[in-house]
């Protein structure tokens, strides 16, 4: 308890202001905000459908009510108020909490009837889409707002400065305001950019000087004595602490938390999802979807680019390769060709004259600079990806996915080792992770890992995610 006290009389009043800022008073807005959004596109969903369909859509006050507050409800459930995500993770667990609103008030309006008629289909559909896309907007403009006025990140210390705390910051330094590090080790690249606040050992002293919301410990490689003795000191000092436990390499994208209060046991469960019926047929129903839209809207492109391949170089318009498929087996892979029909001849010649673009291709499976074998026509197409449209009849037949491990080559089983039972369970993909993760910059062997841990811990919202990742990258031309 004195530590306690100790902690709240050295804490200043700014600081103290902050934090209820980023526990209170944020929350309350962005729950106000989000109630706006709600109500507000539920009357837009009326109103568009009642245009759409020549007669009124009719919902009673009190009905109107109670769709409200069965929405916000399930955005509370969600824990979308004071847990700081990134964007793609927020609009996750805003899509779930949506689709579980609509579900609700659906099952509220058969077992109530409320609204005295059964609410349309029609404003349920408008009212998921508008809401989740409202909500999605509302989230980003109020980040961006609060982010420039300093009131969005919740202040946090570190211990440890390793690995393991550079890919957090990587990956959520945006939501939070690192106050500092504790390292013994002053030598950690992440002190020369952040504040190096003391070692282990000065821990308390350190919580007592900097009073912060939470408190990460990203030190996976310490005993489990010293990070349940960690656990002790800080917790007097924070309302939140949390742990990057050292699970590298293993699935955690479909993990669950099973817990025994006797016991104090934790029991951490994973499940392969592409290893289940269900989940198989709904990625093939999305790619059906998916793929047909895009396909209708692309088709002008793919008649352009035909002309053109055909006029800049002798040679079919297409380049029709095998490539190893789901189960190992292997199909036609269709895709504008981009070389000349002499490719082969032309890059072995290229790599006995220069040995660096030898050593290159030995490590990336490509030549990221000058490229020889690349025709006029096809520099442009791969800069963008044109090249590789017409896959997108290879998901139509269903021997290709949107997004889904890289196609490899029968030529590169071997390199490809143990990955192979892995990255085969499910189609290769128009474009996957390793695509959006730098592309043509990432080694054949990170290539292999990001495919590897895509296929184990595949959900559809990933898909989705790296689907509209991929436009992002194409148009910032990071292909070769």
């Amino acid at each position: 308890m004195r530590m306690v006290f100790a902690f709240m009389g050295e804490t200043n009043t700014s600081l103290l202001s902050g934090i209820k800022w980023n526990y209170f008073i944020l929350p309350f807005v962005l729950f106000t905000a989000d109630l706006l959004v709600v109500y507000g596109t539920m009357m837009a969903a009326m109103m568009l459908v009642a245009q759409g369909m020549g007669q009124p859509v009719w919902v009673s006050r009190s009905w109107g009510v109670w769709l409200t507050v069965l929405y916000m409800s399930n955005l509370l459930f969600a824990d979308l108020y004071r847990t700081r995500r990134v964007l793609a993770d927020h609009a996750r667990k805003i899509f779930k909490a949506s689709g579980y609103a609509v579900i609700t008030i659906v099952l509220a309006d058969f077992l109530l009837h409320m609204g005295g008629t059964p609410l349309s289909r029609a404003f349920l559909v408008l009212f998921w889409l508008l809401s989740f896309w409202g909500l999605y907007a509302e989230r980003c403009l109020l980040r961006a707002v609060f982010s420039r006025l300093g009131m969005w990140k919740s202040e946090i210390v570190i211990i440890g400065a390793g690995k393991t705390a550079e890919k957090f910051v990587k990956a959520f330094g945006a939501g939070f305001d690192i106050v500092g590090f504790v390292e013994d080790n002053p030598g950690r690249p992440l002190l020369k950019k952040y504040p190096h606040l003391g070692g282990f050992a000065d821990i308390e002293q350190v919580l007592r000087e900097h009073p912060v919301y939470e408190v990460l410990i990203a030190a996976p490689g310490l005993s489990k004595a010293r990070t349940i003795q960690l656990f002790y000191e800080v917790q007097p000092y924070t309302k939140h602490v949390s742990l990057i436990p050292d699970l590298f390499g293993v699935p955690i994208g479909n993990m669950k938390a099973l817990r025994s209060l006797d016991d104090q046991l934790l029991v951490l469960r994973t499940h392969n999802n592409l290893n289940r019926m269900s989940n198989r047929l709904l990625k093939r129903v999305f790619d059906l979807v998916v793929g047909s839209a895009i396909a209708v809207c692309i088709l002008p492109i793919l008649v352009v680019t035909y002309v053109l391949v055909k006029v800049d170089s002798d040679g079919p318009a297409f380049y029709n390769a095998e490539r190893i498929g789901k189960d190992g087996t292997t199909f036609r892979c269709y895709k504008f060709r981009s070389m000349y029909v002499d490719a082969d001849r032309i890059l072995r010649d290229h790599l006995e004259r220069n040995p660096e673009a030898k050593q290159e291709w030995q490590e990336f499976q490509k030549l990221r600079g000058e490229d020889p074998r690349v025709t006029k026509v096809g520099r442009f197409i791969r800069k963008y990806s044109i090249d590789e449209l017409p896959q997108i009849f290879n998901v139509l037949e269903g021997n290709m996915s949107l997004v889904g491990p890289r196609p490899y080559l029968p030529r590169e089983k071997e390199d490809i080792g143990g990955y192979m039972p892995v990255i085969c369970m499910t189609t290769p993909g128009m474009t996957g992770l390793w695509q959006v993760s730098g592309r043509s910059n990432v080694k054949f062997s990170g290539r292999l890992k990001m495919d590897s841990w895509y296929v184990r811990n595949w959900n559809l919202w990933t898909d989705i995610v790296i689907l509209f990742k991929t436009v992002r990258v194409v148009l910032g031309r990071d292909a070769y």
